[in-house]
């Protein structure tokens, strides 16, 4: 008996009668809860649904995202979209592009998944979504026009930042005076302070939003000084209704600059203006700048953005790519494999990750979707060699074993029990990634174990990241270590 047949009455009718949208819902929520908030985020959470008629086509956000699902959640999806349909209908997987590219279905409600690697579905539309005016005051202030908040992608590692940012280019009130995001190079923070700024020129295009980095401040100060002309400078800043500085730490040390910026921080968050700042670490560790201006950065909001996980810098390439694909006009696909060899490869600067894409995509063009990560490996090789420490696999064994709570003898050795075999798996994955070492020679040093067990053991991590958020996070944090 069918599921409409086992409800009687109204709700049969009602059941038979559901839309596409609700059995997509219902099943989402068996599959959040089957593969984990975090997998089914990053590969469905951006997915949405389209029907025309009898036919309906699962749109998932790009084409890697499509061969994860077919790949890893096709068949249980299959399973549970049958369990809730009571109408029978054949359900399809393509990609955004394909859809997009032949017009073939209209567009439905996407399912209601919070996510916070949230990958906006459109990243073309600056220049749609800000008014002419609005525009021309961002180039006037030097913004660039790809750093916005649609083509930020939110994380674990960065989403109080975001929200933080979000909430200030609102003009809304309660918000911290002055806010300081702080992370190493690479970290997004430079894009953030621009993504607040288009954002509030945009909600506000009568109030006057000055940016400019600390060096800026510091050079356009010093010549102000030279000229006679302090008065000018000094009127220039102060009646800013927001005022954003990246890179605040390039004043340490400079004495008559410190002082000048403490002086126009106090006289803007006196008069209730905002002020925003960025740098490479909080105010406290920053030895050379000067106490007073410390202590009133600290007496705002210090709002710290780690490093990306590896969900976040997965998103990060889809965003990347389709951008490229955009401009390059081929299709933004690229191997799964190819994706997460750079996600796992790239995992200190986002600045970096996106820069061993755009060597890949300079190199093969449109072309990108046929690369093998063989082929990625040996273009990107050159810059692998360059920006990494020799690890040995040595160094991972004894890693891993600490990392598990374990001896290196126990992964050199015969036992097979679970706690040893999969720390085993996991060092002779990252032995694969990071050395160059053959899988015959791996397997010599992990007790003289054949190579297709190493081949087996990497085959079966490659899997496993992919839906066990423990392992991934084990990864994120060995592979870290390794490189300092």
């Amino acid at each position: 008996m069918g599921l409409a047949g086992m409800i009687s009455g109204g709700a049969a009718g009602a059941m038979a009668n559901a839309p596409a949208s609700a059995v997509w819902t219902r099943t989402s929520q068996v599959l959040k809860h089957e593969l984990g908030e975090a997998t089914f985020g990053s590969w469905l959470g951006q997915a949405s649904l389209r029907e025309m008629g009898d036919e309906v086509c699962l749109v998932a956000a790009t084409g890697v995202a499509r061969d994860w699902i077919r790949r890893y959640a096709w068949r249980r999806i299959g399973e549970l979209w049958t369990q809730h349909d009571p109408m029978g209908r054949r359900l399809d997987l393509k990609s955004r592009l394909e859809v997009d590219s032949v017009g073939a279905f209209s567009a439905a409600m996407p399912p209601a998944a919070a996510n916070a690697l949230a990958v906006a579905p459109t990243i073309f539309e600056v220049e749609a979504e800000v008014a002419p005016v609005a525009a021309r005051q961002g180039r006037l202030l030097g913004l660039q026009e790809r750093f916005t908040f649609d083509t930020f992608v939110a994380g674990p590692a960065n989403e109080f930042a975001y929200s933080v940012a979000q909430r200030v280019a609102s003009w809304a009130d309660g918000y911290f005076n002055p806010v300081l995001f702080h992370g190493p190079y690479g970290f997004g923070k430079t894009h953030l302070l621009n993504a607040l700024a288009w954002a509030a020129i945009r909600q506000e295009p009568s109030r006057r939003v000055v940016y400019l980095t600390a060096e800026r401040f510091t050079s356009t100060f010093v010549k102000a000084l030279q000229d006679r002309q302090t008065a000018a400078f000094k009127d220039e800043l102060r009646n800013a209704d927001l005022l954003l500085i990246d890179d605040v730490h390039f004043v340490a040390g400079k004495p008559t600059t410190q002082e000048e910026l403490f002086h126009t921080l106090i006289a803007l968050v006196e008069d209730g203006r905002r002020v925003v700042m960025t740098a490479d670490r909080s105010p406290t560790e920053i030895s050379e700048m000067e106490p007073r201006l410390r202590s009133h950065l600290q007496a705002g909001l210090v709002c710290g953005i780690e490093p990306a996980d590896r969900n976040l810098r997965l998103g990060i390439l889809q965003r990347k790519l389709a951008t490229l694909a955009g401009q390059g006009g081929f299709r933004a696909e690229a191997r799964p494999e190819v994706l997460q060899f750079l996600a796992d490869r790239f995992t200190d600067s986002v600045r970096e990750l996106e820069g061993a894409l755009n060597t890949l995509v300079a190199r093969v063009g449109s072309q990108l979707a046929a690369l093998t990560l063989d082929d990625a490996q040996s273009i990107l090789r050159p810059h692998l060699s360059c920006n990494e420490r020799r690890v040995t696999v040595d160094m991972i064994q004894k890693l891993v074993a600490e990392h598990y709570s374990l001896k290196q003898a126990d992964l050199i050795s015969e036992r097979r029990a679970r706690a040893v075999a999969r720390p085993r798996q996991v060092a002779m994955w990252i032995a694969k990634q990071v050395t160059t070492r053959s899988l015959p020679d791996i397997g010599r040093r992990f007790g003289g174990r054949d190579h297709t067990t190493v081949l087996h053991a990497v085959r079966r991590i490659e899997s496993l990241k992919s839906e066990d958020a423990g392992i991934a996070r084990d990864l994120d944090v060995l592979l870290r270590k390794l490189r300092g």
